[in-house]
This record gives C-alpha cells, structure tokens and sequence, in this order.
C-alpha cells in the first residue's frame, strides 16, 4: 500500500508545473527557475500548502519555494494548485538538513511552521532550530539572516529562542499569543493552524529573527 501511495504522489508531482524534480541542479540559478531576480523565500515542511499558496498570491513580487521531505506530503499541495497561476511557487522534496544541496546564498527568508518539535530531549538536533540547521541555513542566505517560526510546542519554542539568539539572531518580533496579541503582527495561517484554532484555545508562538 505505501509503495502505491509513493508511487501516486510521485506521478502527481511530476505532471505539475509547481513540481522541480531535479532540484539540486538549479543551485545558484533559481532566479532562472523564476525568470526573474525578484526575493526567494523557502518554507520548510509546506504540507497541504494553504501558508505558501497564500503567500505567493499575496506577494508577486517575492518567489516561494516549498520543501518538503515526502512527495505523499505534497499531494494536497498540488491538487489546491491544479486550478491557479502562481508563476512565483515552486515545491520541491527534500530533507532540510540538505537544504544547501539546493540553494547558496539565493535565500532571504526561510519561513517554518509547526514543525516537529522533537520533545525528547535525544532528539534536540533533528529540531529545526538547531545549531545544526542554523549552520546549513548560513549558506543559502543571499545577505542578511532572517527568519520566521510558528509553533504551538511552548517547549520546541523556548528551546528556539535560546538557540537563535547563541547564535546571535536578534528578535524584531516574538509574540507569546499570535492570534491575541495586541499587535496585530501579520501572518497567513497554515491548514493546521486554521483548524487547531477553531478547536484549541492554546496560544500560537511566533518569532521573527534576524542577523544583518
């Protein structure tokens, strides 16, 4: 059954115009992906694809790329594209601690939402927040470091603050209650955090880092 379920997905993405299939070939020439030389932000673990479909209609000027570990985690993604004209998303399948297999210094923000959390504590290097990814991340920043994080894992959050900042990341937002905060900090919800919010009342972490 999971074969077959691969086997699907696989041939989905691979009829799609959002799908790159060969995408650690285009390292360092993703402004030709796009036809332009207009910003490229990534998101990391885009799923069913309602944060970086949103965001690319909302900022033509800015190109999006979606990476994400599994094609079956993308099927959702691309079926909600069949019917639109995004020539500023594409998606790619990828395992994030690759990600400078497929961009140098092409990158201005990486965005990251709900990512695992990874609670065990023997588990803290596979969180995306960690040294370890913050070393890979240097490499596809075009200039400065920035970076934007929401999570529901108060945990997974702390655990991110403290590490962004011995890195020395500075905080120009952090928000302990995103969807109550008084603010009103801008931020296109995911699938999960649509549907978390109509049934949870837990508060949304949020954090905008950046190094210049």
């Amino acid at each position: 059954m999971r074969y077959i379920e691969y086997d699907y997905a696989d041939k989905l993405l691979n009829r799609s115009k959002y799908y790159v299939k060969d995408a650690k070939s285009n390292i360092r020439k993703w402004n030709l992906v796009f036809g332009n030389n207009n910003p490229i932000d990534v998101e990391i673990g885009p799923g069913r694809g309602a944060f970086i479909i949103e965001m690319a209609k909302e900022n033509p000027d800015r190109n999006f790329v979606g990476i994400e570990l599994y094609p079956s985690q993308l099927v959702p993604c691309v079926n909600e594209l069949n019917d639109l004209d995004l020539p500023n998303l594409r998606l790619i399948v990828g395992d994030a601690i690759d990600i400078d297999d497929y961009f140098f210094k092409e990158i201005d923000t990486i965005y990251i939402n709900f990512p695992d959390p990874w609670p065990n504590k023997t588990n803290t290097n596979r969180r995306l927040t960690h040294e370890r990814f913050l070393q890979k991340y240097d490499k596809i920043y075009k200039k400065n470091k920035h970076l934007i994080l929401k999570t529901d894992n108060k945990i997974f959050f702390a655990f991110s603050l403290e590490s962004l900042s011995e890195y020395w990341y500075s905080f120009k937002r952090v928000s302990l209650d995103l969807h109550n905060d008084e603010r009103n900090i801008k931020s296109v919800m995911t699938n999960y955090e649509n549907e978390y919010s109509k049934t949870d009342n837990r508060p949304i972490y949020y954090l905008e880092a950046e190094y210049k």
